[in-house]
């Protein structure tokens, strides 16, 4: 049994750049996203559950996202913790509305934000490295044990240092992109 596996291997890349997508995802921007809210817990019930478990988002505006608090005497846990999530965000009740607008980003803000995005890039960028250190030093144990030639090895790190270029591409295309988008140029 071969020790290295190609689709495992494009597997691992793709879910570095699925988890950088999801990162930036929560990065807020002029606009209203329902992202925003995703990684926002609220206690209710005893424990902590997803907001989109206990209330229904939506962007009904460019600049506003609004909560249904689904069971009211959960209105005001779900307040609590958007307002401490640290989003900068100040909820306003409503009924059983919850409305929040979205300030405009400070200069600063959003040279933070561009920071903190390129950060989350060169995460993403060490583990598409680290699979491949995987991928490469699999292919070393498979030549070892005789399951592969020095010229299927040799073919398959170059298949290898092709997919990692290709991810690591994807990886800062998406970065500039939310950068650029943060910036707002």
């Amino acid at each position: 049994m071969p020790a290295y596996n190609k689709a495992d291997t494009q597997r691992r890349m793709q879910g570095a750049v699925d988890a950088l997508k999801h990162d930036l995802g929560g990065l807020r921007t002029g606009r209203a996203s329902t992202a925003l809210l995703d990684p926002i817990q609220v206690d209710v019930y005893g424990s902590n559950m997803p907001l989109n478990q206990v209330a229904t988002v939506s962007a009904p505006e460019p600049r506003l996202l609004s909560v249904q608090v689904w069971d009211r005497s959960n209105m005001s846990a779900v307040e609590k913790a958007i307002r401490n999530a640290g989003l900068g965000i100040n909820p306003i009740t409503d009924g059983q509305n919850i409305r929040l607008p979205i300030p405009d980003l400070t200069e600063e803000r959003r040279k933070e934000l561009a920071k903190l995005a390129s950060q989350y890039a060169e995460k993403a960028r060490i583990a598409v490295r680290n699979v491949r250190r995987d991928g490469m030093d699999a292919l070393k144990q498979d030549e070892k044990k005789h399951e592969i030639s020095e010229d299927e090895r040799k073919r398959a790190e170059t298949e290898v240092q092709k997919l990692t270029d290709d991810t690591i591409k994807d990886v800062d295309a998406t970065a500039a992109a939310k950068e650029k988008e943060i910036l707002g140029k």
